[in-house]
């Protein structure tokens, strides 16, 4: 039988190497006894999606160390990684020995290193796998003429090479008012904020902008007032972020639907909101 890892669990395995998704990372801050027994670990890894700014900030109170974040898909492997003499909260740092990445924009042509301009990730190196099994459609698809594999995922690289990821090609990135916006940005951003505690930025259909930012965030406190929140969000988004990136509205949820391994499923959150549209 399945049964999902509890911060008890972790803290009395006494272990120098622990591993886990963010939906583990987040109960473990939340658990301050927990954290603290980790505070004999030799190092604190996260994948599978972005470790909220919340979450980062709690365990290094509450540890008294920073976690790598790191990257990789099933069809690459590890690619991507914070190193342990630099580690950035919502980065994932530098390409592994052997790996190279790059990253295109819409028109083909390589985005600048300026750790802000989002482009859709690729790599290539001797950990891609050969190709989807009796796909060879698929995987004729995934790779461009010249053998990079395309990852989906949209990232911005920085000076130094350094990675941070921003989001799925297919659910977040966002065309509103003639403008490629990353989703991951923008949820970035309002997790800063101390009266968030889970975000996630979709686009919905607008006639006017082609898509309109929507923020659905988990407060921190539910007792506020949600009218109140929302101007502060928006306006805090457009303090910290150019202004065409603040949410047009901001929608105040108990839970975001998530996948087994915490991720956020974008596509439902979506779907339930055209089904909405129509049946008002």
């Amino acid at each position: 039988m399945h049964t999902r890892p509890k911060p008890a669990a972790y803290a009395a395995a006494n272990g120098t190497l622990y591993f886990a998704v963010p939906t583990i990372w987040s109960r473990i801050a939340d658990d301050p006894d927990a954290a603290r027994a980790l505070r004999s670990a030799r190092l604190l890894v996260s994948g599978s999606a972005p470790l909220p700014v919340q979450v980062y900030d709690r365990l290094v109170e509450l540890t008294g160390q920073a976690p790598i974040e790191r990257y990789g898909m099933s069809e690459t492997q590890l690619v991507l990684s914070a190193r342990p003499h630099e580690r950035r909260r919502g980065w994932v740092g530098l390409p592994v020995a052997g790996t190279q990445t790059r990253l295109r924009g819409e028109d083909g042509g390589l985005v600048p290193s300026d750790g802000d301009t989002v482009g859709q990730l690729e790599v290539r190196g001797p950990s891609l796998f050969r190709g989807y099994l009796g796909r060879p459609e698929d995987t004729a698809r995934s790779f461009t003429d010249d053998g990079w594999f395309m990852t989906g995922d949209l990232a911005v690289q920085d000076r130094s090479g350094c990675h941070r990821i921003v989001g799925r090609a297919s659910t977040d990135l966002i065309k509103s008012g003639g403008y490629r916006i990353g989703a991951g940005e923008i949820e970035t951003s309002l997790l800063n904020n101390h009266t968030v505690k889970e975000a996630a930025v979709v686009g919905l259909p607008d006639t006017d902008l082609g898509e309109r930012l929507v923020a659905y965030i988990v407060p921190s406190d539910d007792r506020r007032d949600s009218s109140q929140i929302e101007k502060e969000l928006i306006e805090y988004v457009g303090v910290h972020l150019s202004r065409h990136k603040r949410p047009r509205e901001i929608r105040i949820v108990e839970s975001l639907p998530r996948n087994a391994m915490g991720k956020v499923q974008k596509k439902r959150i979506v779907e339930q909101a055209l089904a909405e549209r129509v049946s008002s």
